[in-house]
C-alpha cells in the first residue's frame, strides 16, 4: 500500500497503515506531536502502537529541536543479521544444546559478564576506536557516573522484553544468525535522566503532553543530549557487535567440521537520531521503532518468536523520511497478553522452535503481536524482500 495521510495541527500525518486499526491511544499521540512547533514531518510505520509519549513505529523529523522520548529509553537498540555457510542439514535433530551453549556464552536478563569481554581477543572485531569510545564516558552525564562498571560487564549482554537472539534458516534452506538488543541499562538511565531535564525546561511547559519535552538546538541541555545521546547508539552498536561474535564462536565450535563461514554482518539501529536532509532542510530525525531504508540499504524487520523475520532493501521513499518499521510491532500490551494467553498457548504457537515456553515468556508470544506478513506488505514502497528467515532456536531473556 501507499501511505493515508490524516490531518494534523503543524504538518499532515503520513500512515503506512489503515488507520482504523490504530488504537485511539496511539492516533491521539500521533496528534500530539504533530502540534510541535518544530515539526517538520511525521511518518508512522505499519506497526505503530502506543508508547511514552510517542507511538513506537513513528519517524519524527524536526528542525532545531529534538524529543528525548521520541527516541525512547533504549537508545540505540536495534538488530542484527548474519548469513552463515552452514544449511539446515548440518543443524542436528534435537537443537536444545546449541541453545543452552548460546545462554552460556551470551549473559541474559539481568545477566553481566563476570569481567569486561576483552574484544581483542575476539575473532574479527574490529578494536579500532574501542579505547576512543570508552575514553568518551568521562563526558557522559555526571547523574550516570557510578554505572561505569555495570556498563563494561553488561557490553555484549541481551537483555530481556522482546530482545533474542535466534538462530535461523531462510526459504533456500541457508542458517543465519540474529539478534536484537540495545544499550542495556546505562542507555537506560541516560535516557531517563535527560527526560527528565527537558520536562523542566521553560519551553516545554505549554506542550500538550509533557513527554514530549525537547531540547532546542544551541543550548548547553542538547549538546549534552545529543552528546550522550550518540555515545549510547554507539554502545548499542557494539553490544550487539560483540554478542554476535560470541555467537559465531559458538557456531564455530558446534560445527566444527562443517567449518562454518560468515557473510558481512546487516546491523540496523530502531531506536536513534540520525541528521539528514530532506526538501532543503538540515533535519533531526527521530527513529522510535523504526529503521533507516535508504536505496539499497539493507534492514532487519523481524516477526515474533514463532513467526519469523525478513531481510529487507529500502526503497529510499522521501516520504518515509527513507524510513520503513521494525518489527511487526505490538498489538496487546505485555499484561493484556499475560490475561489472555497460557504457556499452552505458548507451546502451541512456537511448535517447532527450540525456546523457553514458560509462563515468563507469554507476553512475548506470536498472538501479542500483529501479522508481520501483513506489516511487510503495507510498506512495499518502503522495502523489497532480500529474504525470509524462521527461527529454529530463539533465545530470550
Amino acid at each position: 500500500m501507499s501511505y493515508v495521510e490524516m490531518p494534523g495541527a503543524k504538518v499532515p500525518i503520513r500512515m503506512w497503515t489503515d488507520p482504523a486499526t490504530v488504537e485511539d491511544g496511539a492516533l491521539q499521540q500521533l496528534r500530539n506531536v504533530a502540534t510541535l512547533p518544530w515539526i517538520k514531518g511525521l511518518a508512522v510505520m505499519p506497526d505503530v502502537h502506543y508508547g511514552k509519549g510517542a507511538t513506537v513505529g513513528s519517524v519524527i523529523a524536526m528542525q532545531g529541536a529534538v524529543c528525548p522520548a521520541a527516541v525512547g529509553v533504549d537508545i540505540g537498540c536495534g538488530m542484527s543479521a548474519v548469513k552463515t555457510s552452514l544449511t539446515a542439514n548440518d543443524l542436528p535433530g534435537d537443537l536444545s544444546r546449541l541453545r543452552s551453549k548460546i545462554e552460556q556464552a551470551i549473559p541474559v536478563g539481568r545477566g553481566m559478564h563476570d569481567s569486561p569481554v576483552d574484544p581483542g581477543r575476539m575473532h574479527g572485531f574490529a578494536t579500532a576506536g574501542w579505547d576512543d569510545f570508552w575514553g568518551r564516558f568521562d563526558g557522559i552525564a555526571d547523574a550516570v557516573k557510578f554505572r561505569q562498571e555495570r556498563a563494561g560487564k553488561q557490553m555484549g549482554t541481551l537483555g530481556s522484553g522482546n530482545h533474542f537472539v535466534e538462530v535461523c534458516t531462510d526459504t533456500d534452506g541457508s542458517v543465519w544468525l540474529m539478534l536484537h538488543s540495545g544499550s542495556r541499562n546505562i542507555g537506560k538511565e541516560l535516557a531517563e535522566f535527560h527526560i527528565g531535564v527537558a520536562q523542566k525546561l521553560p519551553h516545554n511547559q505549554g506542550l500538550i503532553d509533557r513527554d514530549l519535552a525537547v531540547f532546542i538546538a544551541d543550548t548547553p541541555q542538547m549538546a549534552a543530549y545529543r552528546n550522550d545521546l550518540f555515545w549510547a547508539q554507539e554502545y548499542a552498536k557494539y553490544n550487539r557487535t560483540i554478542m554476535m561474535a560470541l555467537l559465531k564462536d559458538v557456531i564455530r565450535k558446534e560445527f566444527k567440521k562443517a567449518k562454518p563461514t560468515f557473510e558481512a554482518e546487516i546491523s540496523a539501529h530502531h531506536n536513534y537520531v540520525a541528521e539528514e536532509r530532506y526538501d532543503g532542510m538540515d533535519l533531526l530525525v527521530t527513529r522510535k521503532g523504526a529503521i533507516r531504508a535508504g536505496s539499497g540499504e539493507y534492514g532487519i524487520i523481524p516477526g515474533s518468536m514463532g513467526t519469523g523475520s525478513y531481510i529487507v532493501k529500502g526503497l529510499g521513499n522521501a516520504k518515509s523520511f527513507n524510513s520503513a518499521s521494525h518489527g511487526a510491532g505490538r498489538r496487546m500490551s505485555r499484561n493484556a497478553a499475560k490475561r489472555r494467553f497460557s504457556t499452552k498457548d505458548l507451546e502451541e504457537q512456537t511448535r517447532g522452535v527450540e525456546c523457553r515456553k514458560d509462563s515468563g515468556v507469554v507476553d512475548e508470544i506470536p498472538s501479542a503481536y500483529k501479522p508481520i506478513e501483513q506489516v511487510i506488505d503495507q510498506q512495499r514502497d518502503l522495502v523489497e524482500v532480500v529474504a525470509k528467515l524462521k527461527q529454529v532456536v530463539c533465545v530470550k531473556g
